[in-house]
């Protein structure tokens, strides 16, 4: 099981070059196992909220896009419940202040799940594991 951050999860469906590596075998690897690659809700919320604001161009409808990327093998996304709310508010050491960040973290932790991510704010927090 792994969590994609937002990024990671717009630049592994568009094949895009900026997936590092070995974000993208650890994505390949839990396909290949069946296993779940998890993605918080909060991260449909950003990517809508990014093509509202142009700072993000699909190449079909945002909603479409959701819809298409839930319905991939192993993809689940995962509705923020009050107990992920609850655990971002609380994380432990010194964190920004990113709802969405947050969340995500949340979520990874929840799951003891590692994160690929490129954020380097991420990165840096000790208290969740990273791929990138």
């Amino acid at each position: 099981m792994i969590v994609l951050d937002t990024h990671v999860l717009i630049w592994w469906v568009n094949d895009s070059k900026q997936l590092s590596s070995t974000g993208k075998r650890a994505i390949n690897k839990a396909l290949k196992r069946r296993e779940e690659i998890l993605i918080s809700s909060i991260s449909a919320w950003e990517i809508i909220m990014l093509v509202k604001k142009d700072r993000l161009t699909l190449t079909m409808d945002v909603n479409d896009w959701i819809v298409t990327t839930a319905a991939i093998e192993s993809v689940r996304y995962i509705p923020v419940d009050n107990t992920v709310a609850m655990q971002s508010v609380v994380l432990p050491g010194e964190f920004h202040s990113d709802p969405a960040d947050r969340m995500i973290v949340a979520l990874a932790r929840h799951y003891s799940a590692p994160l690929v991510t490129a954020d380097q704010r991420i990165l840096a927090y000790e208290h969740v594991k990273t791929i990138w």
